[in-house]
């Protein structure tokens, strides 16, 4: 008569693990927020009109512990890719805790192929497409910078979407 119980006992505890390990280990499944994220995205002017050059900078939040640093970046503006961030690193530092501003290049409203759109919003994104974590060191009096691992989670992105002005 012991058995039952111990069989029910069994299969009761079976039923609650395959119900609830599945809730216990969904976690494991999400990936962990990145460490260094695109925090903001500031253009000016912040309303441009067609043919106007704008100014891009970009906002880098470190949540990690050690400083960031070897910056690849992807600029879309419209849509379309700006190819002076292909095969680029900056290499600006982040440090631990902290936030820092990047100026990034340049860019026109509009140029050829790429017209103002016809709703007159511009979008523009900025994604943080690969990092490296970096260890800093003084060696005879000068500051060393060796990277010491990829910055896991990227990418990191965010966008604006400009009101353009009328051509004047």
């Amino acid at each position: 008569m012991n058995r039952i119980p111990d069989r029910r006992r069994a299969l009761t505890l079976a039923l609650t693990l395959g119900v609830l390990a599945p809730i216990v280990l969904s976690g494991e499944d999400k990936p962990a927020a990145p460490a260094l994220v695109v925090e903001s995205i500031q253009v000016e002017p912040a309303s441009p009109g067609p043919d106007t050059l704008c100014h891009l900078t970009v906002t880098l939040k470190n949540q990690g512990d050690r400083p960031a640093s070897a910056l690849e970046l992807t600029v879309k503006v419209g849509g379309a890719v700006l190819p002076a961030y292909r095969d680029r690193l900056f290499l600006e530092a982040v440090e631990p805790g902290a936030s820092r501003q990047v100026k990034l290049f340049n860019f026109w409203s509009t140029e050829a192929g790429r017209p103002a759109p016809a709703d007159r919003k511009l979008a523009v994104e900025v994604t943080l497409t690969a990092a490296s974590w970096m260890k800093r060191e003084t060696k005879n009096g000068a500051t060393v910078w060796t990277p010491v691992g990829a910055v896991a989670g990227l990418p990191s992105a965010k966008s604006v979407t400009l009101a353009m002005a009328k051509a004047r």
